[in-house]
């Protein structure tokens, strides 16, 4: 039979011959290449044992294999026709019949032809010549031969490497995966291809190898063999590396706007791609938000290290501060803004370490090889330096591509630093800002005992416009005020700080709730529009909302009346929550719209709770769910103190990251019983002034308040003068007696008398003078029925300024021993 057509690879030549063999040994087929090679027709041959072929017998291992069904080649030599041996060389091959049994394919070359084409010297030139590192292993995956690049890289010769396998000379665990690729190959037949970077024998440092397996097959697709050829690709690896580095610093740094997890996404980014340890050291003045110092150039310079990254034990922690000589890298490199590459034995980094044992004794333990020191710098600013070393010993030392990198990542993180540090100013300023903004501590009061907080949002908008004040008001009766501007910033609280101190002056003139909102919602809609300092509008629109409550301790009443703001809670003595009805009106800087005004009759020892949305609102609940919670946290609230009370709200309602600012004021409501008021209703006659003197002095002397009469009788006598000139009937004169003294008088008009200083020949205008004077406070309300002139004076020091009457004072001694 006709051998088939030769094809690429093949070991045998097209020209070998061929038989065909039944199980038992006998031949079936017999080829011209047989019958040219041995000189016997197909006709001889066909019939004849194959045994009676072969010169000699075969080897043992031979017969083994051919019991196991399983094929072998080797040197035979056969017999010609004319009785001479042809030295060949055989492959027996099984060929399965489909019984069980299998036959047998003989393929036969003349030794010298084989000789012929090994010794081929484009052949051996072309394996030999290869810029490629080649390698050609048999069966079982054991070296045949190597070219001279492949010898090299393995720092053996091919007569030291014929025989082993891959990781039995080189057993590192990276050689690992080319052998298992290897051993595919060759149970599978299919080429691979895989990528490895590690160090070869012959290299002092890692290389990234492309590394291609190709089997060997014959003329009939049987592997006998593969080989390996492998690229050194070291330069377009780290090139890659290098883009996927900067890929994943562009992704991963300035994830936020914190100045040390900024930093430690530096380092965490750096290792293990770039270093095995990163420290990035800052000024202390870059994590304050401050604008750094210049870089001293004759002295030391202190760094706070900020991030660090390791794979090994660091000898350093974060936040200590590092003292680095001026002669040190860090320094240069701050002091010319380039960074530099160094390796261990340098003489400056020889003289460095010198004067930092501790960094010196933690080189010396690890082995560090190499640093780069690279400047942190941003918009001409310094911020710190970055540090990278590398310690494994199979990675090469940095050089200028590495340094190149290295300066890449740090000016990048560089800019996302000052991003974070100008943000940590502005923020710190806002946070300032609003702060001073909001009560500084809150004057005591006899209507009510009050706690407050004020909570900003952990989040890059930060800072935002919600406040709640205290306002002490006449009559002894305070204002309850929370409200919050719409946005975020430095701009939304400045708003609410004139917002604010709008609220505190209209507060003064003692306006109603409802007109006061009135007047709040003009001011909002000026602010919006700019008509209010003739500055051009602003670019979004400006709005707030407010609740603003008044409490009356002697009537027990809070009025309240809201802007788009959420409803009060009230808890009563007995533990009892209920959200205070209030009319919502629209929020302020609508316009043009009318607020409504409540009151509600609140129990003395009451709780009453203002807050603002940013409290019971979240990423997680909507306000219907904070509504409850906020219930549920003032259940048992009646019984504790007011700042407890806050820590709990706090806590229940607020996650550890709120996303919105919260404002929390809580008043516990007091009482003024009928001991510390005096009323008295006086006849619209002259004659009447005299006798409310009379009564207003023996008022004082019932309170132990004898050292006020001069002025109270001085005060009682203009204002109930002035009452009887220029007001009308019903007339009132009421003292109370809380945190001061309170002296009111009131009328039917409306006429509000004015302060004016009198010339020397006029007979009237000085006796309002002479009260303004000798008062701390005084000032007109007006009523639904008239107006109320009230005056304050504080009461003496050693009287306890809780009201009620002190039965050992100064004065109470001074009657009992009948002292002036």
């Amino acid at each position: 039979m006709d051998p088939p057509e030769r094809c690429p690879g093949d070991v045998f030549p097209a020209a070998g011959a061929l038989a065909v063999a039944a199980p038992d040994g006998v031949l079936t087929c017999w080829s011209t290449g047989a019958e040219q090679l041995l000189g016997l027709s197909a006709a001889q041959a066909v019939g004849l044992p194959a045994a009676q072929l072969l010169v000699s017998a075969l080897p043992v291992a031979a017969r083994e294999r051919f019991a196991r069904q399983e094929g072998w080649t080797g040197p035979v030599g056969l017999r010609h026709q004319d009785g001479s041996a042809v030295e060949c060389r055989l492959r027996v091959c099984p060929l399965p019949l489909g019984d069980g049994r299998a036959g047998w394919l003989l393929v036969a070359v003349r030794v010298r032809e084989e000789t012929e084409r090994d010794t081929d010297p484009l052949i051996r030139w072309s394996f030999d010549q290869s810029p490629f590192s080649l390698a050609i292993y048999d069966s079982e995956g054991r070296f045949l031969r190597v070219n001279e690049p492949m010898a090299k890289q393995l720092a053996a010769s091919e007569r030291e490497l014929r025989g082993l396998r891959i990781t039995e000379h080189m057993p590192d665990q990276g050689f690992q995966a080319p052998e298992r690729s290897l051993d595919r190959v060759l149970q599978t037949g299919e080429p691979e291809h895989i990528e490895n970077y590690v160090r070869v024998p012959g290299e002092p440092h890692a290389h990234a190898w492309i590394v291609h397996f190709t089997p060997l097959k014959d003329s009939l697709g049987l592997v006998h063999g593969a080989q390996l050829a492998a690229l050194d690709f070291s330069e377009q690896y780290a090139a890659r590396e290098r883009l996927a580095l900067l890929n994943e610093a562009s992704r991963s740094i300035g994830s936020s706007l914190d100045v040390p997890r900024t930093a430690q996404e530096l380092a965490d980014v750096a290792v293990p791609a770039l270093a095995d340890f990163v420290s990035v050291d800052l000024l202390d003045a870059v994590l304050r938000g401050d604008e750094p110092p210049l870089i001293p150039v004759d002295g030391p310079l202190l760094l706070r290290r900020t991030a660090i990254r390791s794979g090994v034990k660091p000898a350093f922690t974060v936040g200590e501060l590092a003292r680095y000589p001026e002669f040190s890298p860090p320094v240069r490199c701050l002091a010319t803004g380039h960074g530099s590459v160094h390796q261990i034995g340098d003489p400056e980094i020889t003289r460095w370490l010198a004067h930092d044992p501790d960094r010196a004794a933690w080189v010396a333990r690890y082995r560090a090889q190499s640093l780069i020191a690279v400047p942190l710098r941003a918009r001409g600013t310094n911020l710190g330096v970055a540090l990278f070393t590398r310690l494994a010993p199979s990675a090469a030392p940095y050089g200028p591509d590495d340094l190149q990198i290295a300066e890449e990542l740090a000016a990048r993180a560089a800019v996302c630093i000052d991003n974070a540090r100008r943000y940590t100013r502005e923020r710190r300023t806002a946070l300032a800002l609003q702060h001073g903004l909001m009560p500084q501590g809150t004057v005591a009061q006899a209507a009510v005992e009050v706690a407050g907080r004020y909570l900003s949002a952990d989040s890059p908008i930060s800072v935002g416009g919600d406040w709640f004040d205290v306002i002490p008001l006449s009559g002894a009766r305070v204002a309850l005020v929370v409200g919050d501007v719409v946005g975020h910033g430095i701009s939304a609280s400045a708003a609410m700080g004139r917002l604010r101190m709008a609220v505190r002056t209209l507060a003064d003139v003692d306006l109603t709730a409802d007109e006061l909102l009135t007047h709040l919602d003009d001011l909002v809609v000026r602010l919006s529009s700019g008509t209010d300092s003739g500055a051009e509008a602003s670019s979004g629109e400006f709005g707030a909302t407010c609740l603003y409550a008044v409490y009356d301790p002697i009537s027990r009443t809070c009025s309240l009346a809201s802007a788009g703001h959420l409803w009060p809670a009230l808890v009563c003595p007995d533990g009892r929550v209920d959200f205070l009805e209030v009319p919502t009106g629209p929020p302020l800087g609508v316009g043009g719209m009318a607020f409504e005004c409540v009151q509600h009759e609140v129990p003395a020892g009451s709780l009453l709770a203002l807050y603002t949305d940013g409290l019971i609102e979240s990423r997680h609940r909507d306000a219907d769910a904070g509504l409850h919670a906020l219930r549920g946290a003032l259940a048992d609230a009646a019984a504790s103190s007011l700042e407890t009370t806050c820590d709990k709200v706090l806590k229940a309602l607020l996650d550890e990251r709120p996303t919105d600012d919260a404002a929390l004021l809580i008043a516990r409501t007091r009482a003024l019983d009928c001991g510390h008021i005096a009323v008295w209703n006086l006849p619209n006659d002259p004659e009447a002034v005299a006798g409310a003197r009379s009564q207003a002095a023996a008022q004082l002397h019932a309170w132990d308040l004898d050292e006020l009469t001069y002025v109270t009788e001085l005060v009682v006598s203009e204002l109930v003068t002035n009452a009887i000139r220029y007001g009308g009937a019903p007339i009132q004169l009421r003292l109370i007696m809380g945190k001061t003294l309170i002296c009111e008088v009131s009328d039917a008009s409306s006429t509000s008398p004015h302060l004016r200083r009198a010339r020397i020949f006029d007979e009237g205008g000085r006796g309002l003078m002479l009260v303004a004077q000798l008062t701390e406070r005084w000032g007109t309300r007006y009523t639904g029925t008239g107006k109320t002139i009230w005056t304050e004076q504080p009461l003496p020091t050693w009287l306890p300024r809780t009201g009620g009457r002190r039965a050992d004072g100064p004065m109470a001694t001074r009657r009992r021993t009948g002292a002036a």
